[in-house]
């Protein structure tokens, strides 16, 4: 196994633990969501969301929008690791990087902005 490709199993092994470490009743909400790790984001996908840079992209129909009648939409969570890595040197901060990310865009998933998640990480505000 090339050093790449036991870097590529390692960040996927990091990403499947914080998907089981998130509460049993969020992973049950996560059904019609794809999460694949991408190497990079494309300038269409930065250009979308008008970023210069991404750890995780979001992309579908949050649960908040879904019909009265509760079909599920496809949906789909990108997880970034070149630019995770390339941000999180230490083994531990890049775990730590890992889990926030996918939490993240997980909140975006079940309805729940940017300004909401930033307000629940400075500890404003009950969930």
């Amino acid at each position: 196994m090339t050093l790449d490709a036991e870097a590529l199993e390692r960040f996927e092994l990091l990403v499947g633990r914080a998907i089981d470490a998130l509460p049993e009743a969020v992973r049950a909400r996560l059904g019609s969501v794809a999460i694949v790790i991408e190497d990079e984001p494309t300038p269409r996908q930065l250009a979308e969301v008008g970023a210069g840079g991404l750890f995780g992209l979001y992309q579908g129909v949050p649960r908040t929008a879904w019909g009265a009648d509760g079909a599920a939409f496809s949906s789909k969570i990108t997880i970034f690791r070149g630019p995770i890595e390339r941000a999180h040197r230490d083994p531990a901060a890049l775990e730590a990087a890992i889990e926030d990310v996918v939490r993240h865009e997980v909140a975006h998933h079940l309805g729940i902005s940017d300004q909401r998640i930033g307000e629940l990480k400075r500890g404003q505000g009950s969930a």
